[in-house]
């Protein structure tokens, strides 16, 4: 059984409410060189192992950078924080193997974990049946979208979408998903379509708002949040449809199996919840680490 697991836990946050306040990320990385809880492992996870991680000893986890409060590095430093990074190193303590953080753009994480480079990915991503056709699915926390416009600006929603100048990240769900269906909506009603930016990062799109070059960001909750409240020239003009997200893994089935058995683990442990409250992301929090449950 995983070490430091609740009997029984029951989380009263699970809301799609909008998240209210943040965190202030941590100044740098701890002595030892992990920012995140003590957890013990699980010993059936760790027998699940297929031999070729396990003999390795480490877990390669492909995480993009500069979105906090999901992923960014400590003030000063190249270490890798937020909700992702301290989840996958959840994980690997589950499994008793080192983690590994490779930090790539995101839409270099499903060609390299296709490619064998990375065994895993904990990056936010949305599972979709087209994403399966390369890795196989285990959620571990829930995320909204969110549109952000210019501080006094006009309000956008998802509903005026049609015809804007939306800036979104490349290969995101919104942007694979979210937008084409929403363009259906736009060319049903006679409307124009959603005239699309795509950046690299949230920090590029949010810039090209602020200085006019977009009329909104449409991007995932707890990263357009985090930056209206560091940032006072926008504002959150709409939240909306609350999902799970899941940790990516190559489709080898010792290995989903052992990252599912180490996520019952982390998300039923007391430091599941610190993780999440650090970054003031407690409506993230789930109970149920389900295995390829498509969105």
């Amino acid at each position: 059984m995983c070490a430091g697991a609740l009997a029984a836990l029951v989380f009263s946050t699970m809301g799609c409410g909008r998240l209210e306040e943040f965190a202030d990320p941590p100044a740098s990385a701890p002595a030892g060189g992990d920012s995140s809880p003590s957890l013990g492992m699980d010993e059936a996870a760790v027998a699940l192992l297929p031999d070729s991680v396990a003999s390795r000893h480490t877990l390669r986890v492909a995480i993009p950078a500069n979105e906090p409060p999901t992923q960014f590095y400590s003030e000063g430093t190249r270490y890798m924080t937020g909700t992702n990074p301290d989840v996958a190193r959840l994980i690997g303590k589950a499994l008793n193997l080192d983690v590994d953080i490779k930090v790539v753009n995101f839409d270099s994480i499903i060609p390299g974990i296709a490619a064998g480079r990375y065994d895993m990915t904990v990056s936010s991503m949305t599972p979709t049946t087209k994403r399966m056709a390369v890795m196989d699915f285990v959620d571990y926390m829930q995320v909204g979208n969110a549109i952000v416009v210019a501080k006094g600006g006009e309000p956008i929603t998802k509903d005026t979408l049609c015809g804007r100048r939306v800036g979104v990240l490349t290969g995101s769900y919104q942007l694979t998903v979210n937008i084409p269906a929403y363009n259906r909506d736009c060319a049903a009603a006679g409307k124009p379509p959603i005239r699309i930016g795509q950046f690299q990062d949230t920090r590029q799109a949010v810039s090209a708002l602020t200085s006019g070059r977009q009329d909104a960001v449409l991007a995932d909750s707890p990263i357009l949040e985090y930056a209206t409240a560091h940032n006072p020239a926008v504002e959150v003009s709409d939240t909306f449809e609350y999902t799970p997200v899941a940790v990516g893994v190559s489709k080898e089935p010792a290995l989903v199996d052992a990252v599912s058995a180490a996520l019952d683990c982390v998300v039923s442990s007391d430091a599941y919840g610190e993780v999440l409250r650090k970054y003031g992301l407690e409506s993230a929090m789930i109970t149920d680490a389900r295995v390829n449950a498509a969105q």
